[in-house]
């Protein structure tokens, strides 16, 4: 559970070294994390370049991959897994796939998600990480991936690494025996480094009228935003291991290679 000083990967993680019960702990330099890679450089980026990425999981948008694509090495192996795609379809882009936009423009912002909505759509947006079609076939995709050997290292992402990437950690952690308390501090870690990561657009948000609480809820991460997709777990499915199975359609034998390959 790591942070990696990248110089060219916004909120890049291993999360390898993370604790599980026994005294184990996840294996290091196999499961990566990140922002997205629009910058990435490995010639510049040693501590990037030393994992040897072979596969690279994108959890975004169309949009978002257009406006900021990514730099993949050569040799690296790509999967789009869109989570947002059902999303995006029946109510338009939500606020995880679009915060530069909201944050450029306080009057809209205001508008859309003032009062305490920004929080609402957040947690709703977590549930359909967990029920959406597109969501599930994401997150399937990752688990099969991180537990065929073959696949590693694999480093997954979206745009700030803190949502869709975070319910990605959330659920591996998990499934690998991490407790609670494990999992949200996980989830939490990666609090200052998006907030650093968008200082410049906080600060114009700020300048230009906008209302801190709704930036400080676009570009946090908090237990509530968790809470919402581990509830949706727990109505829908009982279980992590039953979303997994049922939700997820993941066997078995692939949840265990996967706590084989990544249990040290």
């Amino acid at each position: 559970m790591t942070a990696t000083p990248s110089t060219t990967v916004a909120n890049f993680r291993d999360l390898g070294g993370t604790p599980l019960p026994g005294g184990r702990t996840v294996r290091p330099g196999l499961a990566l994390r990140s922002g997205q890679l629009d910058r990435l450089d490995l010639a510049v980026d040693p501590a990037v370049a030393a994992f040897g990425i072979r596969t690279v999981i994108d959890f975004r948008t169309a949009a978002e991959r257009a406006d900021h694509p990514d730099r993949i090495p050569e040799g690296v192996r790509v999967l789009v897994s869109d989570v947002l795609a059902d999303r995006v379809r029946s109510a338009g882009v939500p606020a995880a796939a679009q915060l530069k936009d909201l944050l450029a423009d306080p009057v809209v912002a205001q508008r859309e998600l003032g009062g305490g909505r920004v929080r609402e759509l957040f947690r709703q947006t977590y549930r359909s990480f967990v029920s959406s079609a597109s969501g599930q076939a994401a997150y399937r995709t990752l688990l099969t991936e991180l537990a065929d050997p073959a696949s590693g290292p694999v480093l997954f992402h979206c745009t700030a690494g803190k949502d869709r990437t975070g319910w990605a950690a959330t659920v591996v952690l998990a499934l690998l025996g991490a407790d609670e308390e494990t999992l949200t501090a996980e989830y939490l870690s990666v609090g200052p480094a998006v907030r650093q990561a968008f200082a410049p657009l906080i600060e114009g948000f700020a300048a230009s009228g906008g209302d801190p609480e709704i930036a400080l809820s676009l570009v946090g991460v908090f237990p509530d935003y968790l809470g919402a997709a581990l509830d949706e777990v727990g109505v829908r499915f009982g279980s992590m291991e039953k979303y997994v199975r049922e939700g997820l359609g993941v066997p078995d034998e692939t949840v265990e290679a996967l706590r084989d390959h990544l249990i040290a």
